[in-house]
């Protein structure tokens, strides 16, 4: 682990006052500092060898700005440019953006989070938010006047899309291009740790989102340093990063120092590694199975739960995998999967990769399994895709029935509350929320948030805007949508992203926002909600049928989850063990969240139940004859007219 303040990459205030730059150029004969403000002065750094540079500068300060400057080891580099001035590849900060000087950041901020010890895998709920658009100011602090109603209601963790400094002011933030500096337009490297310590201090954790597949392209120097990039892979978004080629070794030790910040300096609890499948690497010891090491290294150093989860298109079980059994050992990842499922039954959408699934079955299959395609034809792909997840802990999969990529890289951008009746909406909440894995909500879909979530860009460059736009009309050919995306670049694109809070108070969307608080709280009051396992459930879809049951159950704590996502009302008759059950709740009742028994939702079984399923609807019950199991573990018989449990 990089544990040596003098080894770490760019500058650093020290305790005797000085300031220590020092960067990895291997493409420069000689490299200077050439601080610019508060005065003019033009510093010689010394050669460490391996391509490294090294200086302590007196009078820099936290107000200090600067820019390397580079002379040429040979007549041109690698990328063309000649001897020239560049901002540092690990600025903390660069005030005016990515072609401006980078800035001094002095370690003077005060933290009250020291009894912060992070929060188990079992117990996350996230919420993902978009900086920009999550408030009218679209800052880091601006999020601050939220965070109560966020703990109230009862997500545990918030995920930040990425905040690596992007050119102009608004972007998703996959183009960042400096990956240690905080997006000046949200508040710097100041805005982003008054959040976390805030969040810290009302018991939620922070999640950021990070890109180390490719960088963006406009204010991307690195190129005039060193080989950080290879032309041996290419990734969709451009240049892959060099983690396996030669001097790849000085690029993933960037990479994981800027990991280590995260965690260390920024007292961030854990890191979305966007789009891993993107991050090619053949080597004996890949990347990612050593930054785990890293960062699981640093939690037991700091005595703190802090975590690695992975967006990844593979559906490979490799990535969550204990090392022992040849995996990365990550923590958790994305299952888009269940996403696909969940919305291909709710909606009927089948163009893109959404061909693959339509079928109730596939939920049951990912809700028992994790994934769908594990190994099996995907028309999509016209290839075999994914392998087995059925021995894959629960804990180690994160499901959604929305988020940025699954809403903003639609035509429109439209979220599901565009899309689907309120009915429906439940349905896919509860889906979601008492699934036996880690929930993540997307900001805004607990009230039914109406505002779009599409692409949006601030870029310099006209020919990089221009190449925007067609690689935007290029992404929906395989989904038959015709109408012209909007404009990425048009401030409006991403003026009319910014959400709306003030609908909770409207009728409407206070009683699905009364839904989403009750589904929360009763995952964290039952304890077969509360416990994540995909061996205490049984779940099945009868044949013919559009209804899916799942029974969880821990020690004496047993629940039956009955989701119709059919188009008519149907009665069924199921098998279940005698006892009492409670209707704990009904997305059909007409009150949000209505709990509680009433009139016949206190029902007694002797070895059967007939319920009442109207289409699009959700029943949850609770066994409350508790004492009959004696206290133990049981694995409950449940089948619909008389079925083998699956």
């Amino acid at each position: 682990m990089l544990t040596d303040a003098t080894l770490k990459s760019g500058a650093h205030i020290s305790e005797d006052g000085t300031c220590r730059f020092r960067v990895w150029a291997p493409f420069a004969r000689s490299v200077a500092v050439h601080i610019v403000f508060p005065d003019d002065r033009v510093i010689p750094m010394r050669p460490e060898g391996q391509g490294w540079f090294v200086v302590e500068a007196d009078k820099a300060d936290g107000r200090t700005r600067y820019y390397y400057r580079l002379e040429a080891d040979r007549t041109e580099t690698a990328s063309g440019f000649l001897n020239n001035e560049y901002p540092d590849p690990a600025s903390r900060f660069q005030p005016d953006g990515v072609h401006g000087p980078s800035q001094v950041v002095a370690d003077d901020f005060t933290w009250h989070d020291r009894n912060w010890r992070g929060l188990p895998l079992e117990q996350h709920i996230i919420y993902e938010l978009h900086v920009g658009t999550f408030t009218a100011e679209g800052t880091l602090e601006a999020i601050i006047r939220r965070l109560d109603m966020l703990v109230d209601l009862g997500v545990t963790a918030v995920e930040l899309m990425p905040i690596a400094q992007f050119p102009g002011k608004r972007n998703w933030g996959y183009d960042g291009v400096y990956p240690f500096a905080v997006q000046n337009s949200y508040g710097g490297p100041r805005g982003l740790k008054t959040l976390i310590d805030a969040c810290h201090g009302r018991g939620l954790a922070v999640i950021l989102d990070v890109v180390y597949n490719h960088l963006g392209p406009e204010g991307n120097y690195l190129r005039q340093y060193g080989p950080y990039f290879t032309d041996f892979y290419r990734t969709p978004w451009g240049e892959a990063i060099n983690f396996d080629g030669p001097h790849s070794d000085h690029v993933r030790r960037y990479f994981t120092e800027n990991v280590l910040q995260w965690l260390d300096e920024f007292h961030v609890d854990a890191l979305r590694l966007d789009a891993v499948h993107a991050i090619l690497d053949f080597s004996a010891r890949p990347f990612l199975e050593e930054l785990g090491r890293n960062v699981h290294a640093l939690g037991e150093k700091v005595n703190r739960q802090i975590y690695l989860f992975a967006e990844s298109a593979l559906n490979d079980t490799r990535i969550v995998r204990s090392r022992d059994l040849g995996g990365f050992a990550l923590d958790a990842q994305w299952n888009d999967d269940f996403h696909h499922a969940l919305h291909t039954v709710l909606t009927g959408e089948k163009d893109g990769y959404y061909q693959d699934f339509g079928k109730t079955d596939d939920l049951a299959r990912s809700w028992s399994e994790g994934f769908v395609y594990s190994g099996q034809y995907s028309c999509f792909r016209q290839r075999c895709h994914g392998n087995n997840s059925r021995n894959i802990p629960a804990r180690r999969f994160i499901v959604f029935s929305q988020n940025h990529d699954q809403v903003g890289n639609r035509m429109r951008g439209e979220r599901s509350s565009r899309l689907m009746t309120e009915e429906k909406l439940k349905l896919a909440a509860a889906a979601v929320l008492l699934s036996p894995y880690i929930p993540l909500l997307f900001m805004g879909e607990e009230y039914g948030e109406k505002a779009p979530f599409q692409y949006f860009v601030s870029h310099g460059d006209p020919d990089l805007v221009d190449a925007v736009r067609r690689g935007r009309r290029r992404e929906f050919e395989a989904f038959n949508w015709l109408e012209e995306p909007p404009d990425p670049q048009d401030e409006m694109t991403f003026r009319r992203c910014k959400i709306d809070p003030l609908l909770r108070k409207n009728e409407h969307h206070r009683q699905l926002l009364d839904f989403y608080r009750e589904l929360i709280r009763l995952r964290r009051r039952i304890p077969a909600l509360f416990h994540l396992s995909k061996k205490r459930q049984r779940v099945f879809v009868p044949v013919e049928s559009d209804v899916l049951y799942a029974y969880r159950w821990f020690e004496d704590s047993t629940v039956l989850l009955i989701f119709n996502f059919g188009e008519m009302e149907t009665t069924r008759r199921l098998s279940v063990p005698a006892g009492k059950w409670i209707k704990c709740l009904d997305s059909g009742d007409g009150q949000g969240a209505r709990t509680g028994p009433t009139n016949d939702e206190e029902l007694t079984a002797t070895g059967h139940l007939t319920l009442l399923l109207p289409p699009h609807s959700f029943k949850l019950y609770e066994r409350c004859s508790r004492s009959a199991t004696g206290g133990k573990e049981t694995s409950p018989n449940v089948s619909d007219k008389g079925k083998t449990d699956i």
